[in-house]
């Protein structure tokens, strides 16, 4: 489709050019041939009137009788030096369709690249988020299935069901929340609100939404950031925390310690936050930011839930801020993602 589409708009561009250079070719020509006249009715006029030079270098009235036809060669002159400017211009307007066609199919797929990549975009995104719906979908079909044709069913496995079932739908409505958030970020024109606000309060408000979790596990959070401001979205940057610190508190073992740090470089503010967790083996950092990219479970007991749009999100908070997300990591030894933020002139 969109080759289709790149030799149509690539032919929309040549029409356009074409013509312009075509006109003002037509133009050049027609201009060129009048002028030739002009010199010959001149040149024809100076004979006649030998005592008047500088009439070359004046307009010669069209009603002046010359008395006298211009001659068969004068005439071929004109008519070769035509052909001439005729055979240029012919020549310059093949240059120019040859460089005009390069240049709007460069064109046309420079043009075309940005909605080519957003469709891509578009198409990936429903085709992961069709296959992890359909995953709690199919569980919760089965189990309704299974159980309807169970001539054995009673109030217990009833109760035992609409449990399961229960289970999967917050799944699902987990998942779509994550989704509904994903494609909100990455709306360019989403409507943040920034304002000038002290980061400390927004790691605060983060610490406190996952005070609990940290509680389950025994696991400390310690943060240590200065009181420097910044301009930004706080709903937005308390989502990145949160996520960041979440991923970091499900990832550890129970009663160890997570860590907020900030530092202020000359232009920049950059935010440590450090687990002593499992660790991300090399393999999966390039992909850790990825839509519905999720590590090895199998290098853990626990069970971690989630679909992989956390860090998702994260990144496209950052990047809305005109900043950026990295992670450094090693296996058995923990996690640092740092995200860094312009800093406020």
């Amino acid at each position: 489709m969109f080759h289709s589409t790149r030799l149509k708009l690539t032919a929309w561009y040549l029409l356009i050019i074409m013509t312009i250079s075509i006109s003002f070719s037509a133009f050049i020509y027609f201009g060129a041939a009048r002028e030739y006249d002009r010199i010959l009715r001149i040149e024809q006029y100076r004979v006649i009137h030998p005592m008047q030079p500088g009439i070359i270098l004046q307009r010669l009235p069209s009603d002046v009788d010359l008395f006298s036809a211009p001659s068969q060669q004068d005439n071929e002159l004109v008519e070769w030096a035509r052909l001439r400017v005729l055979e240029a211009l012919f020549g310059i307007n093949v240059i120019i369709l040859f460089l005009s066609a390069l240049s709007g199919y460069f064109l046309a797929g420079r043009t075309l690249r940005p909605i080519k990549n957003m469709i891509d975009e578009q198409n990936r995104f429903i085709t992961d988020s069709s296959h992890e719906l359909n995953t709690p979908l199919t569980a919760l079909k089965t189990s309704i299935e299974v159980n309807l044709r169970d001539k054995n069913f009673n109030i217990d496995k009833a109760k035992a069901v609409l449990k399961s079932n229960l289970e999967d739908v917050n799944n699902l409505q987990f998942l779509s929340a994550e989704l509904i958030k994903l494609t909100q970020y990455q709306d360019q024109n989403t409507n943040l609100q920034f304002e000038k606000l002290y980061l400390l309060d927004a790691v605060q408000e983060a610490v406190e939404k996952v005070r609990t979790l940290a509680k389950e596990k025994s696991i400390s959070i310690k943060f240590d950031i200065p009181r420097m401001r910044i301009m930004g979205d706080r709903r937005s940057l308390t989502e990145l925390f949160i996520i960041l610190l979440d991923n970091a508190i499900k990832y550890s073992p129970s009663k160890k310690a997570v860590s907020v740090i900030a530092k202020k470089t000359d232009s920049k503010i950059q935010i440590f936050v450090r687990d002593n967790g499992i660790g991300i083996e090399k393999k999966d950092l390039s992909y850790i930011f990825d839509r519905f990219y999720r590590v090895d479970k199998s290098r853990t007991k626990q069970k971690i839930g989630g679909y992989g749009l956390g860090l998702s999100i994260a990144k496209r908070i950052a990047v809305l801020h005109n900043g950026s997300i990295a992670v450094e990591s090693e296996v058995g030894k923990g996690s640092t993602f740092v995200v860094t933020l312009p800093k406020l002139k």
